[in-house]
């Protein structure tokens, strides 16, 4: 089954729209795991079993991991879920953007060492730095569209001068998705909730793509208004 199979069918099952993020940071866990980064795992298997039934998705932000030297229960992570929830698939956020080789080989990282269903990817750097990961046909990639923090006004918002019709560039990295570069239908696009104005205007010019939707909450975005 491929991605956006397993995202329909657990949109459906669930009647859920919800994305559950997994940032676990040790210093803000529970009273008997605070502070102690070996409880990682144990942390974050406990929300996994309490939102299997309510989620569309785990998205496993991979730096919370990594910073602690905890890859390792990244990976029983990784196959917690899909032990016990198996019918929600997994994106591992990783915001990776590199290309050639070194593209290669964070696919290789987050489809075969991780074994994710789709990876968020920064598409800064052109279509050579998401092509190494449409290789593996059913996984999905989120390219950054639109995202939520202020800093994206400094390139996201700029108009294309050199492009017909002067698109801002968020909305040509749209274009691009939703068009020659979706070759086998496995891309979509993150959008911040802080900006629902586009995200209406993402959904106009991608009206077939998944949209990842981060920043409802802490940084101001309003699930009404996202909806």
């Amino acid at each position: 089954m491929t991605f956006l199979d397993m995202l329909r069918n657990a949109a459906s099952q669930n009647n859920s729209m919800l994305c559950v993020g997994l940032d676990p940071e040790p210093s803000r866990f529970p009273a008997g795991m605070r502070g102690d980064p070996r409880r990682i795992y144990d942390f974050c298997a406990a929300i996994v079993d309490s939102t299997a039934d309510v989620a569309c998705a785990f998205k496993p932000q991979i730096a919370y991991f990594a910073a602690h030297g905890a890859e390792d229960q990244l990976e029983r992570l990784m196959q917690h879920m899909r032990c016990n929830a198996p019918q929600v698939p997994v994106i591992l956020d990783a915001k990776r953007g590199d290309i050639g080789s070194t593209a290669e080989q964070y696919a290789k990282e987050a489809f075969e060492r991780y074994g994710a269903d789709a990876v968020t990817l920064s598409p800064f750097m052109g279509f050579d730095s998401i092509e190494p990961y449409l290789a593996y046909h059913g996984k999905g990639a989120f390219l950054l569209c639109r995202t939520s923090n202020p800093g994206g006004d400094d390139l996201q918002n700029q108009r294309l001068a050199s492009i017909e019709g002067q698109p801002l560039l968020y909305e040509h990295v749209a274009r691009l998705a939703q068009g020659p570069w979706n070759r086998n239908g496995q891309l979509g696009l993150v959008v911040g909730a802080t900006y629902p104005q586009e995200i209406e205007r993402v959904r106009a010019i991608a009206p077939t793509l998944p949209l990842l939707i981060p920043g409802v909450g802490a940084q101001g975005g309003d699930a009404v208004a996202t909806v």
